[in-house]
């Protein structure tokens, strides 16, 4: 089968590798959707903490935001998933450590990151090997492109959970990516004043094209009593900023990654009475981000700019846009096609 493989910083191509087996327990997906994210760019650039951690070695088989249909199970899988839409997830805990006994497996010491860390490769391919335990069913109302945006829905989810807001009040979320534009999303849907902060005028420009009038940039950001803020960004200074920003007794979320440390003052926390969570998954966001999606809450098809063929996912990863491409931050792969195409 055909699938996208990066051999080194700045080398990424399409190559023949064999078709994976459904052993006992797994299942094989004919993936039809997969996105392209901030990670799978950095593990492209060489940047990625894992590869200077060496749980991630080239070459790698990347892609973690995907849906397809069961084409085959292995032995003690239940058959009723063949031919059923899915989605999966990323993180793969061993199953039997203390934190995946409690439902934590998400950050089991001893998981697998689906085309992330090394042992499973990801789904940037015409199939894709998961854990029957790791998959979600997707519903009819729940279409390809929002199928494939599940994990990174789950994502932000998550984040506005944590957030811990009631209808009316007040939040920002700095960072207007895939992540902060989702989480503005979840929660306008449940009745949350929303404001963004974001970086470039296109950016914000796009947030206001999704309904969200309260846009901002660092230099007329309102000083207005933010009841949370959600960090979706990669600035290293923004997380310290949340804090200073944030009401006292209330929540920043941590869900942006910096590609260098985030220095917080913890007496800014612990003065103000603040909490900062962090969030590090989509794994126990998944089953309420399919809900949101099928239910129509939450659209997130908006989000995508283009659907283009594996081939052309090295110009992607090297931070080019296919011609055509609408505003938004997302692209995705339709595995079927070949490079130029149109799905």
């Amino acid at each position: 089968m055909r699938a996208l493989v990066i051999t080194g910083p700045g080398r990424a191509e399409v190559q023949e590798v064999p078709a994976p087996e459904a052993v006992p327990g797994d299942v094989v997906v004919d993936v039809q959707r997969a996105g392209v994210c901030g990670t799978d760019v950095e593990l492209y650039t060489g940047h990625m903490q894992y590869l200077h951690d060496g749980v991630t070695t080239y070459p790698v088989r990347i892609g973690h935001e995907w849906m397809g249909t069961v084409s085959a199970v292995g032995d003690g899988v239940d058959p009723s998933w063949l031919g059923a839409r899915v989605t999966g997830d990323t993180m793969l805990g061993c199953g039997r450590c203390r934190r995946c006994l409690t439902g934590y497996q998400h950050v089991c010491a001893f998981r697998g990151e689906l085309g992330v860390r090394d042992g499973r490769p990801g789904a940037l391919a015409e199939q894709v090997a998961v854990p029957a335990r790791s998959l979600h069913r997707l519903p009819g109302t729940v279409d390809d492109a929002a199928g494939a945006l599940v994990e990174p829905g789950g994502n932000a989810f998550r984040s506005v959970e944590a957030a811990a807001l009631a209808p009316g009040e007040r939040l920002l979320v700095a960072g207007a990516g895939t992540i902060g534009l989702l989480a503005a999303m979840f929660a306008r849907a449940r009745g949350v004043e929303v404001h963004l902060l974001g970086r470039s005028a296109r950016s914000l420009a796009f947030a206001h094209s999704l309904g969200f009038a309260q846009t901002w940039s660092d230099e007329d950001l309102p000083d207005l009593p933010w009841d949370a803020v959600i960090d979706a960004s990669n600035s290293p200074q923004l997380p310290a900023r949340a804090v200073q920003l944030v009401e006292p007794g209330r929540r920043v979320v941590l869900v942006g990654l910096a590609g260098s440390p985030s220095l917080v003052d913890t007496r800014d926390l612990a003065l103000a009475d603040v909490t900062a969570v962090g969030i590090l998954s989509a794994s126990p966001g998944l089953a309420g981000t399919i809900d949101a999606y099928a239910s129509g809450a939450v659209d997130p098809s908006p989000l995508v700019a283009a659907a283009v063929g594996l081939d052309d996912v090295p110009a992607i990863l090297a931070g080019e846009r296919p011609e055509g491409a609408g505003p938004g931050p997302k692209f995705h792969i339709d595995t079927r096609a070949r490079g130029g195409e149109t799905p």
